[in-house]
C-alpha cells in the first residue's frame, strides 16, 4: 500500500440526546395569484367593448338604400340590344347576347322562363301563349333557331344578316312593349327587377 501525505481527519460526534427537539411546521405561506387580478381586468375591458360595440350597432339603423328609378322591361331590352350591335365582330357573342336580351325581355315582360329552357322548350310553352299573335310566335321561332345555329353550329352569318336578327328583336320588342301579362306573384317579378 502507499503512504500519501493527507492531513489528519478528526470526527466530533454530538449526542442526539441534548440537541434541540425539532421545530413545529410555520403557517403556509399566502401566496397571491399575480395573474387573477389582470384576468379580471381583461374580462372587464372585452366587456366593456362588447357593450360598446353592441350599442353602436343596435343605435345605426340600417341606410336605406336609395331606390333606383324602375327601367320598364321594353326600355331595358332596347338598352341590352344596343349594347349588343357592339358585339356585331363576333357572331358568336353577337347572338348570345341578343338571344339573352330577347329572352330576359320575354320572361320580365310576359313571365315565361326563356332564360331556363332551350330553344325547343320555350317555343312549346310560347305555342300556349296568347298574347302573341301567330306571325309573332313563327317570327320568334325563327329568331331563335337562327341565334343557335351560330351559336352550336358554328354558322358564320353576314353582317346584313346579324343586322336582320338584331331588328327582328328590336321589332319583336317594339311590337309587344304595350303588352303586359299579369304574374300570379307580383312580388316575384319585383325580386327580379
Amino acid at each position: 500500500m502507499r503512504k500519501t501525505n493527507l492531513p489528519p481527519l478528526t470526527s466530533t460526534a454530538q449526542d442526539p440526546a441534548g440537541a434541540p427537539d425539532i421545530l413545529p411546521l410555520k403557517p403556509l405561506a399566502q401566496i397571491s395569484d399575480p395573474w387573477m387580478p389582470w384576468l379580471i381586468a381583461l374580462l372587464v375591458l372585452a366587456a366593456i367593448i362588447f357593450l360598446i360595440w353592441w350599442w353602436k350597432r343596435r343605435k345605426r339603423a340600417p341606410a336605406a338604400e336609395p331606390a333606383l328609378p324602375r327601367i320598364a322591361p321594353d326600355v331595358r331590352a332596347r338598352q341590352r340590344l344596343e349594347q349588343a350591335l357592339g358585339l356585331m365582330s363576333d357572331p358568336r357573342l353577337f347572338c348570345i347576347a341578343v338571344s339573352e336580351a330577347l329572352r330576359d325581355y320575354l320572361e320580365e315582360q310576359f313571365n315565361l322562363h326563356a332564360p331556363d329552357r332551350t330553344t325547343e322548350e320555350f317555343l312549346i310553352e310560347l305555342g300556349d301563349a296568347s298574347y302573341l299573335t301567330p306571325e309573332q310566335k313563327l317570327r320568334m321561332a325563327d329568331f331563335l333557331q337562327r341565334c343557335d345555329l351560330v351559336k352550336f353550329a358554328k354558322l358564320e352569318p353576314t353582317e346584313r344578316e346579324l343586322r336582320d336578327v338584331a331588328h327582328s328583336a328590336t321589332r319583336l320588342v317594339d311590337e309587344t312593349a304595350s303588352l303586359r301579362v299579369q304574374t300570379a306573384y307580383p312580388e316575384a317579378r319585383e325580386a327580379r327587377l
